[in-house]
């Protein structure tokens, strides 16, 4: 009840101060010019942040007058002191533009004094030196990450205020009542924000409220560790996946950068979010995906505290980890830097090197598959036994796996598996993968087999192995055509396509469709004369009947464009879509097949 009337508070005053600083912020000079390297188009007021900032502060500070409320005042006014400090750094920011360099030292030097206010000053309680390090670069990483996020309308403000909800959720037995309102408020004002900052953003937030989220998320991601004296690792993974948006996007634009030869402190339109909008994703779409993962990262968090452990999640947690990879190197190949995307790369003396790695030897699918054979090799056993018997059976998994890692790894290679393109995997590439798997879950057997005479072994535990790394390799190897068929659905910038003919001219024009997202083409339906193919899905395309639903599908699909995929279309049955189609100001083109 206490967070909730935090919450509510918070989210009224923000509103409302979000209104007055967006008025006075003119006056002030508060204004964003638009630039090449940010991505609003019209001069826009900032300093937003002194909205969520005081709006935070009256929603904790009107509960926090209740007695009992606030008991232990250390840890919750050294993350409040930390985040004023860094509210101040981001207001000097705004308003007098600080070197990256200045903001970088500010911000260590706030963490350090943080650490130092969490763990005491008495030398008997004192925490091994390298906590106390990566503490304070942990606090100093995530204020920048939570800066660099600010970079679309609305994207920083709902990721921090879905992670702040999450700490105070989790955490909340090791943070307390008063850093748990805290938390609550700071959502209810990021909440309230939004009002402002949705897109097209009408306020933003600035340095001042950026660096004042990532100070408060950082100080209280710490305070677990330092003032419950909880084992450091724990919270440190859950505060790593309920923050998983603002380091992958982090971590993304720094490698990039450096990649391409560029200051990891110039900005640019580079970032996770933008790059989901070259791919034809709406701003919205782009800040609603982001939003997803940073409820997937929290929803891992939230099932990892309900287990009591990190050791039961390692499964869950390496195939988010892997699954974030992924998309990380699909949209690098998303152009950002005017076809210099990877051009330090390329004059690096080590290029060659690198480039026999990922092509010649296929390194990285290598590695990979090796992450894949543990991680399902180990949830096989987490599924197959419990309690104290898992405890026992565990001790054969360590020591098994570098003999299932060799066998499994050498079948892969032999099955042909690196031979084969992600682009263009499918249903011919599968018996690649079974043949793969089969004979490494066999060789695994005859040798453990004849290694252990058989103790330790479980049959069903094979089984569970080989079907779980059937389906992690199929997953990861046709990852690259589900976000190119996701992209190129899910476009705003793709013309809605009606196909006339479902036989194999139109099947191939719809994967051609599909492989070609420069066409920008999204097959959305067929029309075809066999009634045998009526209410079918055809390559993933609904077939929606004849010419007599020809006008109907055309309104429900909101069609932009018809193509005759077949020569057999002609006559009266191609002159009435004409006519149709003119009607209705459509475009009608049709498929030639020929080999010159």
């Amino acid at each position: 009840m206490i967070a909730l009337i935090a919450f509510i508070v918070a989210t009224i005053s923000s509103v409302a101060l979000g209104n007055v600083v967006r008025r006075a912020a003119p006056a002030a000079g508060a204004v964003v010019p638009p630039r090449p390297d940010r991505w609003h188009s019209s001069p826009t007021p900032t300093m937003g942040g002194i909205a969520i900032a005081g709006a935070t502060f009256i929603g904790f500070l009107v509960i926090g007058a209740q007695p009992g409320l606030i008991g232990d005042v250390a840890p919750w006014m050294s993350v409040a002191t930390a985040s004023l400090a860094m509210f101040g750094v981001g207001v000097f920011d705004d308003r007098l533009q600080l070197s990256p360099l200045a903001k970088l030292v500010a911000s260590l030097a706030t963490g350090a004094f943080l650490v130092f206010a969490l763990s005491g000053a008495d030398p008997d309680d004192a925490f091994p030196s390298i906590y106390t390090l990566i503490a304070t670069v942990w606090f100093a990483g995530i204020c920048h990450a939570m800066n660099l996020l600010d970079n679309m309308d609305g994207l920083a403000a709902g990721v921090a205020a879905i992670a702040a909800l999450f700490f105070a959720a989790l955490l909340g037995n090791a943070l307390g009542a008063p850093i748990v309102a805290m938390l609550a408020a700071l959502a209810g004002a990021l909440l309230g924000f939004l009002y402002w900052n949705r897109p097209p953003a009408r306020l933003f937030m600035g340095d001042c409220g950026s660096l004042f989220i990532g100070a408060t998320l950082a100080g209280a991601s710490l305070v677990p560790v330092f003032h419950s004296r909880i084992a450091f690792i724990s919270p440190s993974v859950i505060a790593g996946l309920i923050l998983i948006v603002p380091l992958f996007d982090t971590g993304f634009v720094l490698v990039l950068r450096r990649l391409a030869g560029r200051r990891a402190t110039k900005g640019g339109t580079d970032h996770v979010s933008h790059r989901l909008v070259s791919l034809g994703f709406s701003e919205r779409s782009a800040v609603r995906i982001l939003y997803l993962l940073g409820l997937i990262g929290g929803g891992t968090a939230w099932a990892l505290v309900a287990t009591s452990g990190v050791e039961p999640m390692v499964p869950f947690v390496a195939t988010l980890g892997v699954v974030v990879i992924l998309i990380g190197i699909y949209l690098a190949r998303v152009s950002a830097y005017n076809a210099e995307d990877f051009v330090a790369l390329q004059k690096s003396s080590f290029a060659p090197f690198l480039k026999d790695l990922a092509f010649r030897y296929h390194a990285g699918q290598v590695l990979l598959d090796l992450v894949l054979i543990t991680v399902c090799y180990y949830a096989a056993y987490r599924l197959r036994f419990e309690g104290q018997r898992l405890d026992i059976f565990l001790t054969y998994f360590t020591a098994t796996l570098p003999v299932v890692l060799a066998c499994k790894l050498v079948s892969l290679y032999q099955s042909g598996l690196y031979q084969r393109s992600w682009e263009t995997f499918g249903l011919r590439d599968l018996t690649v993968v079974l043949r793969g798997v089969g004979l490494g879950s066999l060789l695994s057997v005859v040798a453990l087999y004849y290694l252990y005479r058989g103790v330790g072994q479980s049959r069903l535990v094979v089984v569970l192995d080989a079907f779980l790394l059937t389906a992690a390799v199929i997953a990861t190897r046709v990852s690259f055509r589900a976000m190119n068929l996701v992209a190129a659905t899910r476009s705003k910038r793709s013309r809605r396509v009606l196909v006339y003919g479902a036989g194999a001219f139109g099947q191939l024009l719809v994967r051609e469709m599909r492989a070609n997202p420069e066409w920008h083409m999204n097959p959305v339906a067929f029309i075809d004369d066999d009634p045998m193919k009526l209410h079918r899905w055809i390559v993933g395309v609904p077939v929606r009947g004849a010419l007599d639903r020809f006008e109907e599908t055309l309104r429900r699909y909101s069609v932009d464009e018809v193509v005759l995929s077949s020569p057999a279309i002609n006559g009266p049955v191609e002159h009435r879509i004409r006519e149709i189609c003119t009607e209705r100001q459509l475009k009608v083109r049709r498929l030639y097949m020929e080999i010159r």
